[in-house]
């Protein structure tokens, strides 16, 4: 298993002003590798048969790869002795980076779709360094040993657990100082409990009237942590508009007060999904959600609330929690769950406005708890899965196409 703890850090001003000159110099380094591929990809795209017949056909460049930028870092350490001061494995990863970037920029994913142009990262969008590998016992007395940097303060408000192993170590600059992340890992914890209880299940309907509806006839009503401090925003907004000129002290602060509102909205959101989480997790064994394209509803007129809301958050965080303790989370197809009726499968159509449920059949009830019911009822088919089947429903990949036609037909 793994998991992930952060912590704050409390650095001394030498140490934080050497951790924000490697930020500096890992920036400008990520941004070189990234202007070298992109190089060689403007000069070697074209095909042969396309390029015009009045210019001459440049040799073919060697693609600049993982291996040999990070062999070439020997060279930047001659010329730039400022190179020298960072850890090794640190300025490695900076090269990890550039690579994982542009492999998903030239590489299509399983659906064939690919990511936007790598962006140049500016002094505020580079943000962290990591330490890919830390020695056993780095964390003492509350401090951190971070190598090349000494032995930093920690904030260690929780322990880490008995038996996990620390195998990564981020360094993050947030708005309002530095934190720690450990990445921890125990092989040894299952993922899936063995014991999961088939009548504790629920399925769960995410909306905007209320943030989430249980098959149970349970509602977690919507905080709306935005919209209810969008008024403070739009006067930190103004105040730092009206610094027009950039890089100066004035508008660096205007810049950080706006920072630190934005982070504190962030933090409500995250500590409502985890006590919702947590509740879920706790009450039931199996939790059905609705498998939502929710960067498709966050193009539509109802994007503000739909982002304000974090429903993909929330459904991470869910199967975060479900594999932590031992849990099942199932996603199912969200077609035709509102329309169709829980009780006799028959399709009733409804409109965004229309919040009752009203059937031929006799079944009257909101739409939402229809909408849970049938969730619920798509999620049943996970009942008889072999226990590979089982684990990969738990980190959130699909049933098989038969296990769907299965809850189909159960449905009707």
């Amino acid at each position: 298993m793994r998991i992930a703890y952060q912590y704050r850090l409390r650095p001394t001003k030498s140490q934080s002003a050497q951790m924000e000159t490697w930020l500096n110099l890992l920036r400008m380094q990520y941004n070189y590798r990234l202007a070298e591929r992109f190089r060689w990809w403007d000069e070697n795209r074209c095909p042969i048969n396309a390029c015009p017949l009045v210019c001459s056909i440049a040799p073919l460049a060697d693609q600049p790869e993982y291996y040999g930028q990070k062999r070439d870092l020997v060279q930047t350490k001659t010329k730039f002795p400022e190179y020298i001061d960072i850890y090794s494995d640190v300025l490695q990863d900076c090269i990890g980076r550039v690579k994982k970037t542009f492999d998903r920029f030239l590489k299509a994913d399983s659906s064939g779709k690919r990511s936007g142009r790598p962006r140049f990262k500016q002094r505020s969008r580079y943000r962290s360094f990591t330490y890919p590998r830390m020695k056993a016992g780095c964390i003492r007395d509350k401090h951190i040993t971070l190598p090349k940097i000494g032995e930093v303060k920690l904030i260690q408000h929780r322990p880490i657990p008995e038996g996990f192993t620390i195998k990564t170590c981020t360094v993050v600059h947030k708005a309002d100082g530095w934190y720690v992340t450990l990445s921890l890992c125990d092989d040894t914890v299952p993922t899936i409990s063995p014991d999961v209880n088939q009548e504790k299940a629920v399925g769960i309907d995410l909306g905007l009237k209320d943030f989430l509806v249980t098959s149970d006839n349970e509602t977690v009503p919507i905080p709306q942590f935005a919209r209810s401090s969008e008024r403070r925003r739009k006067v930190l907004n103004k105040a730092l508009s009206r610094k027009r000129k950039k890089g100066t002290k004035r508008r660096q602060i205007a810049g950080k007060r706006l920072s630190k509102h934005y982070q504190k909205v962030a933090r409500q959101r995250k500590d409502f999904h985890y006590k919702v989480a947590n509740w879920l997790v706790r009450k039931y064994d199996i939790i059905a959600h609705e498998d939502l394209n929710i960067k498709g509803l966050a193009k539509t007129r109802l994007s503000k609330s739909i982002l304000d809301a974090g429903w993909g958050e929330f459904i991470d965080l869910v199967r975060l929690k479900a594999e932590s303790a031992g849990r099942l989370t199932v996603a199912v197809n969200p077609s035709g769950t509102t329309q169709n009726c829980s009780g006799c499968g028959i399709n009733v159509p409804k409109t965004l406005a229309d919040r009752w449920h009203s059937c031929s059949c006799g079944l009257e009830l909101d739409r939402d708890l229809n909408a849970a019911i049938n969730i619920k009822n798509l999620s049943e088919c996970v009942a008889g899965v072999p226990p590979v089947v089982a684990t990969r429903v738990a980190v959130g990949h699909w049933v098989n196409k038969a296990h769907r036609l299965l809850c189909s037909s159960r449905i009707g």
